[in-house]
């Protein structure tokens, strides 16, 4: 490729308008402080450049160009995809403006070593990967099945948290559990998937409480469904308990997202003058500026009332005192479904533990497996799917 075709893709790559964003992006920056320099001529700098596009390329993908272009392409969160995914037509401009950025783009992809570095006449230079992609027909795939894949944060990751600004942010390191990892409870969790796929169908889907004593796999079940239905287009968000106040926020950031969403409230427990009770009680009751079709809360709790009820809040001057108290006791009777993990019995509790140990190939001897692992359930107060896993992971630990 010739210097002035290098320098002219710089000046086509100005024009995006669509896909703006991404002359932002780190990568596509280098390069296009690379292509400046390869128009200006100065190729002591642009060696420097260079390198410096290569070495962001490495730490972006492992250094291959068309791929990298390829999954900004895919992911990139514009007016052309928000607007499919609220299920409107894009104007024709803005559908003529895509067509011409992709092919834009499709020029980038397409760049090999030797058409970026051969008018600097270095034989030192590193190289990147050259492969084949069709970034036209990779955006039809991903906007007939936006509702699937999504676009920007939500297209790469599958767990998100609320932070303090209330913004939804990526988890950078989510729990990668499989419904593969969870043994026994299958009636209980079947029931979290079926509600689950209901609202990936576009169907009523409930909100649902699952209580239980802690460790049975509540919220492992959670996270396990979200990732085993993460490709169908579910993605779940935590919210802390002390930010029930924001949930309407929320919902009004993900209600015209194409994919569905749970909001997971883990542990969740109220003080009688809690603020947070009355937040998540209007959500949970519908209120108008919480209702949303593709979202649905998900809680765990170690407290079949949820509601931290003392003797003394049987006492007090109000004239309806019981009408207060069933109100509070009652929060957990609106969620739409309630799923209870008991406490694991001896038998269920030895079977966690072998199939752990089995898939493990751990080799043990079954009666003394039995053994010690009552044994670490006594020492611990109880036994619980938790305390199962903990069990064969110390084994594990203490082989050579």
């Amino acid at each position: 490729m010739k210097r002035q075709d290098l320098y002219r893709l710089k000046n086509k790559l100005n024009t995006l308008a669509v896909f703006r964003r991404l002359l932002d992006d780190e990568v596509i920056r280098c390069l296009c402080d690379y292509l400046d320099l390869v128009e200006n001529g100065d190729k002591q700098k642009a060696v420097f450049c260079y390198a410096q596009f290569v070495g962001k390329l490495y730490d972006a993908n492992g250094g291959c160009l068309a791929k990298y272009i390829k999954q900004i392409c895919d992911n990139d969160e514009n007016v052309y995809v928000k607007t499919i995914g609220k299920k409107q037509q894009p104007s024709q401009c803005i559908c003529n403006s895509v067509q011409n950025e992709l092919a834009i783009l499709q020029e980038v992809a397409d760049l090999s070593c030797k058409d970026l570095s051969a008018w600097l006449e270095c034989d030192c230079l590193p190289q990147f990967e050259e492969c084949v992609v069709d970034l036209a027909e990779s955006m039809t795939t991903r906007v007939k099945d936006i509702s699937k894949y999504g676009y920007g944060i939500y297209a790469k990751h599958p767990m998100f948290y609320v932070n303090s600004q209330r913004e939804i942010v990526p988890v950078s390191n989510p729990d990668d559990i499989s419904i593969d990892d969870l043994v026994d409870y299958q009636a209980e969790r079947q029931i979290v998937i079926d509600n689950t796929r209901a609202l990936l169908d576009g169907k009523p889907a409930a909100n649902m409480l699952l209580t239980g004593d802690a460790g049975t796999g509540k919220s492992s079940t959670i996270k396990a469904v979200a990732n085993m239905l993460f490709g169908e287009g579910l993605r779940i968000v935590e919210v802390r308990k002390d930010q029930l106040a924001v949930i309407p926020s929320v919902l009004n950031q993900l209600a015209s997202n194409p994919l569905r969403f749970i909001l997971f409230i883990d542990d969740l427990s109220f003080l009688k003058d809690d603020d947070n009770f009355n937040a998540l009680k209007a959500v949970l009751e519908g209120s108008v500026s919480a209702k949303s079709k593709n979202v649905v809360i998900y809680a765990t709790s170690n407290r079949r009332h949820i509601i931290k009820q003392k003797f003394s809040d049987r006492d007090g001057d109000e004239i309806n005192v019981n009408e207060t108290l069933q109100e509070f006791v009652s929060l957990s009777d609106r969620f739409g479904l309630h799923v209870t993990f008991q406490k694991p019995t001896k038998a269920t509790y030895l079977n966690i533990v072998h199939n752990l140990a089995g898939r493990a190939g751990l080799q043990m001897d079954k009666t003394q497996l039995d053994l010690l692992a009552e044994r670490f359930a006594l020492e611990r107060g109880g036994r619980s799917a938790r305390g199962a896993r903990q069990f064969v992971d110390g084994l594990l630990a203490k082989q050579k």
